[in-house]
């Protein structure tokens, strides 16, 4: 009762014992544990939502990895298109435009196509051909399928967005779903981005190369797989034009959409090893493994590294260069670090 006599209401509390605290208090503690976060990853946090922003300069907004892309790209195109075009007159084959056709030759032979319209006729034009045949391939494979791949994660973005379009889904929310389904995204927008450029290559063959319907589609196919029988190929100056684009674009996204489709059935696989780990039994023998300092009981911090372990997230090698760095940053030897340990560690 207060002052005036009136009955106030029992606050009730439940009850929690010192065990249930201890625990709780310690999975917190771990839960704390953060490590920083990718500087891309909060700006596409920022712009998951927001509307795009128009730019006022492409080449200030433009990725640093696609400045560097297209400065090499742009430098061995103009680098083989000019030692093509001074052998121009030693190169056989169906010609169109001299200029246009070193550029296209140089495509060819970039993406290992080689349809045989044009053939190295001479010695020089043959060294100079297998030359750029080997850089080509170092092209493609190091630094275009880079490019391609941050170009297919922002169409992942745009995936995402408009399966959720109808739900209110945050930022927080979309950046969850990409990490956890973002091979299957890529996957998905590799193969929209992939039959795309089929049905815009054989709509072009049919149209502009005057090729039947089933003659068009099998040149793509051969042309994107670089199997490139040579029966089939583009022959017009302005069915080369458009295979320089064309046939570099369409030859990436068919390695990429099978890259990930190898990176689906390594991810599925790890999921699978993850689960069969967690649903394990702990036995006495787990248990010895998982106790890594020998003092006959397992911590937390402990169970966690020995799961990971048997996960195939970390090794062993892994471990122990962490605890060497720990063993570092450890000036006193107490077996913890504080702020005094990271000053005398960065001033020593």
């Amino acid at each position: 009762m207060d002052a005036n006599g009136v009955k106030q209401p029992l606050l009730s509390k439940p009850f929690n014992s010192p065990r249930t605290d201890k625990k709780e208090l310690k999975r917190n503690r771990l839960r704390r544990c953060k490590s920083a976060p990718l500087a891309e990853a909060v700006l596409q946090e920022a712009n998951l939502n927001g509307p795009i922003q128009p730019s006022n300069s492409i080449l200030r907004n433009l990725h640093p990895s696609f400045k560097r892309v297209a400065i090499i790209l742009v430098f061995y195109l103009g680098i083989g298109t000019m030692c093509f075009y001074l052998v121009r007159n030693e190169i056989d084959g169906e010609k169109t435009n001299d200029l246009f056709d070193a550029v296209y030759f140089c495509i060819v032979t970039m993406t290992t196509v080689g349809y045989g319209d044009l053939v190295p006729g001479s010695a020089l034009t043959k060294l100079l051909a297998c030359a750029f045949v080997f850089s080509g391939m170092a092209i493609v494979g190091l630094i275009l399928s880079r490019a391609a791949d941050y170009l297919v994660e922002k169409q992942e973005i745009l995936l995402v967005k408009a399966l959720h379009l109808r739900n209110k889904v945050g930022p927080t929310e979309m950046l969850k779903e990409i990490e956890t389904n973002g091979v299957r995204y890529k996957c998905v927008t590799a193969f929209i981005l992939l039959l795309l450029l089929i049905v815009a290559g054989t709509t072009f063959l049919a149209l502009i190369e005057n090729l039947d319907i089933v003659d068009a589609f099998y040149c793509v196919c051969s042309t994107i797989t670089t199997l490139g029988y040579g029966d089939k190929s583009f022959s017009t100056e302005g069915g080369r034009i458009f295979a320089v684009f064309w046939i570099l674009t369409s030859t990436i996204c068919l390695a990429q959409f099978f890259l990930y489709i190898a990176e689906l059935n390594t991810e599925n696989r790890q999921r699978a090893l993850v689960k069969w780990v967690l649903s394990r039994r702990m036995t006495n023998v787990d248990l010895e493994a998982a106790d890594l300092d020998n003092d006959g009981v397992v911590g937390a911090a402990e169970f966690i590294i020995y799961k990971l372990k048997e996960m195939g997230k970390i090794s062993q090698e892994d471990i122990s260069l962490i605890l060497e760095e720990f063993d570092d940053l450890d000036v006193d030897q107490s077996g913890t670090l504080s702020g005094s340990d990271i000053t005398l560690a960065q001033s020593s």
